[in-house]
């Protein structure tokens, strides 16, 4: 090759930077922009998956529990749903107790499609987000569910994308029926804080449920309410 070649050759590749280079950049979320921000902890259902909490309160009206409001609601619920939520009883006494609240004969399968009902889509979008933020941030999932929800997840994920579960999106996952633990109480931060060495002012929790982002921002975590009601999605407020 003659020498300017080779000159010309080099120079241009000292010059032009890969072209994988800009989908490669640290992607930072914009609300927070000026902090320091090296974790971020993730709600999954109405952050990541969206979702309506009337869809289910509709379905389970629509199988006879006409006070289904009275139980479960995004701000409260029951201890019914609380107990579930942490693990500390089946899906067998799950549905069991529900039935008692319908005039009748639910099926297990009635209950879980009402129950699930309220899970509209995945967006594909959001797990290409969620792998791009795993590259340059420690992040964490932690989300309020229970068995016969992570068996609806996987079911989705698998059908929808040919993966088994979330868990190659997250450094760790924290799923309340597994960690006896549930959102807002302060005990699940403090799991994830403590079990991998964050500091807090170096971490940001996004949400849609205002409670658990008052508990969350006084542990000292920056916090931010995303507002699916007003149609804000998590991957408009990331700058990539």
């Amino acid at each position: 090759m003659p020498f300017l070649s080779a000159c010309k050759i080099t120079y241009l590749h000292r010059k032009l930077k890969p072209l994988n280079t800009f989908f490669m950049q640290k992607p930072i979320f914009i609300p927070y922009a000026h902090i320091p921000i090296k974790n971020i902890i993730f709600d999954l259902g109405g952050v990541i998956m969206n979702i309506s909490y009337q869809k289910t309160l509709d379905a389970f009206k629509q199988i006879g529990i006409n006070n289904i409001e009275e139980l479960y609601t995004q701000m409260e619920q029951t201890e019914l749903f609380d107990l579930f939520d942490k693990g500390l009883i089946t899906p067998h006494d799950f549905r069991d107790s529900i039935r008692q609240y319908s005039p009748i004969g639910l099926t297990d399968g009635d209950i879980d499609m009402a129950w699930n009902d309220m899970f509209l889509d995945l967006p594909k979008v959001r797990l290409d987000l969620l792998q791009s933020v795993k590259n340059h941030y420690n992040t964490f999932l932690l989300s309020n569910t229970n068995a016969i929800h992570i068996e609806y997840f996987n079911q989705l994920l698998n059908r929808e994308f040919g993966l088994k579960d979330f868990s190659n999106f997250f450094h760790k996952i924290y799923y309340s029926y597994e960690i006896k633990m549930r959102k807002p109480d302060p005990d699940p931060f403090m799991l994830i804080v403590n079990e991998n060495g964050l500091k807090v002012e170096e971490t940001l929790f996004i949400d849609d449920s205002i409670q658990h982002i008052v508990t969350a921002h006084s542990l000292g975590i920056h916090s931010y309410l995303l507002k699916c009601n007003e149609s804000e999605i998590i991957e408009n407020l990331f700058k990539r």
